[in-house]
């Protein structure tokens, strides 16, 4: 018999108890980086995904799109200013952020997973009033934290075997658009919708001890104090406090994994050590 397909065979044989395990689940991906700024890693992602729906896994997508914001603001010349290193969203700004989100890179993942043969379609947080949002600090203008999520939207493309493509934007209590932070937003649907898994791509390995070696396994107490102590710091400490976020909100687990890494998701739904660090309460 050919070697590949020993192989595969025993991949296949490997993969068959974690893909009954997680028949039905529902799992938040968070896109970003690397595989957000690469065609070729944006189809490795696409096809991940369209087989999580073939198998019977409920994915949803939401995606960031920080640097493709700034390339468009800068071209179109619209200054914004600063507090304390983080944009500040005026009318003129969230008028691109929307553009951006929803248009440019929403769709582009839309037929990244279309062409695979998955069928996904995009939409925002202000679809059907999705996610409600209150200003997360006055200073930042128009940047929006989630006070309520309605994922009944969400819900009826899982029954119709389209996988949701979701902009983090929100609508306000007087009808402004708000952008979210990416994370944020992902961590506020996986509560929602008490998903299985939410697991958020990055560029690095995972969370890191002290040792500099990646951790597998944390739990809340464990975050708290390696926040405390400096082990997590820097941009390391907005991921972590969204995992406990979607955590406490009902998330069976969250996994901070390296989206650089091919089929990071797969491997860390189908294989028994997984790929990145899992967070449980």
């Amino acid at each position: 018999m050919n070697q590949d397909w020993i192989a595969t065979a025993r991949t296949l044989s490997e993969a068959l108890p974690y893909l009954q395990r997680y028949s039905g689940a529902t799992v938040v991906i968070k896109l970003g980086g690397h595989a957000m700024g690469s065609d070729a890693g944006m189809a490795s992602f696409a096809r991940d995904v369209t087989l999580m729906r073939q198998v019977g896994i409920n994915p949803v997508v939401v995606h960031g799109g920080g640097p493709m914001i700034n390339e468009m603001l800068d071209k179109l010349g619209v200054k914004t200013e600063f507090v304390d290193g983080k944009r500040v969203t005026d009318a003129a700004t969230v008028e691109v952020v929307e553009m951006v989100l929803s248009g440019q890179v929403g769709k582009r993942i839309v037929q990244a997973i279309n062409d695979q043969g998955g069928r996904a379609a995009g939409l925002s947080g202000k679809d059907a009033n999705m996610i409600v949002c209150e200003p997360s600090d006055p200073r930042l203008g128009l940047v929006g934290e989630p006070t309520q999520v309605d994922t009944g939207l969400i819900k009826q493309m899982f029954a119709a075997g389209v996988i949701p493509v979701v902009a983090p934007l929100g609508t306000g209590k007087n009808s402004e658009t708000y952008n979210i932070n990416g994370d944020t937003a992902a961590g506020a649907i996986a509560a929602a919708l008490d998903a299985d898994r939410l697991l958020l791509l990055t560029d690095v390995s995972g969370v890191k001890g002290a040792d500099g070696e990646v951790l597998t396994e944390l739990s809340a107490k464990d975050i708290d104090a390696m926040t405390a102590d400096g082990t997590i710091a820097g941009g390391m400490i907005p991921k972590t406090e969204t995992a406990l976020s979607a955590l406490k909100g009902g998330t069976r687990a969250v996994v901070i994994l390296d989206g650089r890494a091919p089929n990071a998701c797969l491997l860390e739904l189908f294989t028994e050590h997984g790929a990145g660090s899992i967070i449980r309460l």
